[in-house]
């Protein structure tokens, strides 16, 4: 172990804060653990830098709004995708601020179960905790699956886009998906230590990307109307009501931002935790939302019709618009390529949080065969089994698109609803002691008297976009195309509060049991 001054560095308060050693981490680190009943199993490998690309990474969210571009085109029209992507980008701001205070509060992979953990009401926290844990599993699970899900059409649509004859397959999307699956499993197993090396590579790509596309789009692009594009509302479904239409298309850009609190999830693997994951996660917001409004306004720039790119025979509107752009094969494929390489990446990121968070709710006995999702890799020093469990899960949920694809791409809304919830539980829980007047734990990323108020905002936001989630994107919906993400959402309530009760009760006692309280 090493404790020398080189090692040292100054935190916010001004305390020296030591490297006690590589897997460690810092003495804040240790603290924090200490504090928490945790014991350090995994090493920390990421640094500040590496962590704020990873989480860059996660979100990507210039590449998500153009791959869930059609919510919106769909309903709302392109002054709803531009304008409703910046309510989101504004109001998850609120959001994001209200969550990096908490992570820096309680630094752990458990991240919102942990919260409301140790900030909800004495009487009810051991319950909603364990639902918010539940939750939390079926958000990152569901965005797994709908990352890799959009991975896999970028292929098909390449394979169509150069062999206009072809017919894909429900099983060779599947077939793809399992391809994408074992990059991931790769990644997340035999190469986990070079991860943080690996994003922050592909960070870079991400950044690059960026003014990779838009300067063609930019330059080359045919443009529509600019007073159209900011002023037009369309209700393209059917609603015969704008003003719905555009909240419903809402979700689309909430997904791009769906995730934000993914650093949270790797603190335990972070050093100097407290200080650096809640500064992560506000740049993440502010640049990657920045990079997304501006790849918003030009895409709907350069869509000059917009049901020709909702009804792309390539399956993906972005990928018609880069070719209406370049007029060439070879051009629209590179930078297809470019996005579905990072998107592969931002694939193997999501595995890496998701792992995290099942394993943190395992190691607090909230979930069955906990003893054996709730270990460390000795050998891999990471939770191998976590992995493996999301590996399996993931793809089971493939064979879905099998019977229907468009039930597979309700997840969105499912895994959408179940985060959102989340969000809004553990901030109402900080908003309630701030109410009463309760302190609060010591953080580095402290709001302080705008703490009230910025929580508020957030449930507010929060609660509109969590009704916006369940709805059909289009009237009178039949069996195929209503949104059955609230089923799946019911079941889980109704699956883990009588688990629960019949198990849950006598063997999750919850976080805040394990905390030392005079720490």
């Amino acid at each position: 172990m090493t404790n020398v001054d080189s090692n040292a560095s100054l935190s916010e308060g001004g305390e020296p804060n030591h490297l006690v050693s590589e897997k460690a981490g810092t003495s804040a680190d240790v603290h924090d653990m200490a504090r928490m009943g945790k014991r350090q199993e995994t090493r920390r490998n990421f640094r500040q830098i590496t962590i704020l690309g990873f989480t860059m990474v996660v979100l990507s969210s210039w590449e998500a709004i153009l791959a869930t571009s059609v919510f919106a085109l769909g309903n709302g029209g392109t002054a709803g995708l531009i304008w409703g992507y910046f309510i989101i980008f504004i109001g998850f701001g609120f959001v994001t601020a209200s969550l990096a205070e908490m992570a820096s509060m309680a630094p752990t992979s458990g991240g919102q179960y942990h919260w409301v953990s140790e900030f909800a009401p004495r009487s009810c926290q051991k319950f909603i905790s364990y639902i918010v844990g539940w939750l939390g599993v079926l958000g990152w699970q569901s965005a797994a699956a709908i990352t890799i899900y959009l991975s896999s059409n970028q292929i098909t649509g390449l394979i169509i886009m150069h062999n206009p004859t072809y017919i894909p397959k429900a099983w060779h999307g599947m077939m793809i998906m399992w391809a994408i699956l074992a990059v991931c499993f790769l990644f997340n197993t035999f190469f986990s230590r070079k991860l943080p090396l690996v994003e922050g590579v592909i960070v870079v790509l991400h950044v690059a990307g960026f003014f990779a596309v838009i300067i063609p789009l930019w330059v080359m692009a045919d443009r529509s109307s600019a007073t159209d594009n900011f002023t037009l509302f369309v209700d393209n479904m059917g609603w015969n009501n704008v003003p719905l239409s555009t909240f419903i298309g809402l979700v689309g850009a909430a997904s791009c931002f769906v995730g934000v609190e993914s650093g949270a999830h790797m603190s335990e693997e972070v050093r100097n935790a407290s200080q650096v994951i809640p500064r992560a996660m506000m740049w993440t917001w502010l640049g990657n939302g920045l990079f997304g409004w501006i790849m918003a306004i030009t895409f709907c720039f350069c869509v000059t019709d917009t049901m020709s790119v909702l009804m792309t025979p390539l399956g993906v509107g972005f990928m018609q618009v880069f070719l209406n752009t370049t007029g060439s094969t070879a051009g629209a494929t590179v930078l297809t390529v470019m996005m579905l390489t990072i998107g592969v990446f931002a694939c193997v990121a999501v595995m890496a949080t998701n792992s995290r968070q099942l394993f943190s709710f395992a190691r607090d006995k909230g979930l069955p065969f906990s003893n054996v999702l709730g270990t460390i890799s000795p050998r891999f020093e990471i939770p191998i089994n976590a992995v493996y469990v999301t590996i399996a899960f993931v793809t089971i949920l493939s064979l879905v698109q099998l019977g229907s694809s468009v039930a597979y791409m309700q997840i969105v809304s499912l895994g959408t609803a179940s985060m959102i919830t989340t969000y809004i539980i553990s901030i109402s829980c900080i908003t309630l002691k701030r109410l009463r007047g309760e302190p609060l734990l010591p953080s580095k990323f402290d709001l302080g008297k705008a703490g009230l108020a910025v929580n508020i905002i957030a449930l507010i936001f929060l609660i509109i976009l969590w009704i916006f989630a369940f709805w059909p994107t289009s009237p009178n919906p039949t069996v195929d195309t209503m949104n059955w993400a609230v089923l799946g959402y019911g079941i889980i309530i109704i699956f883990s509060s009588v688990y629960y009760f019949v198990r849950g009760r006598h063997s999750y006692a919850g976080p805040v049991e394990y905390v030392r309280k005079s720490a």
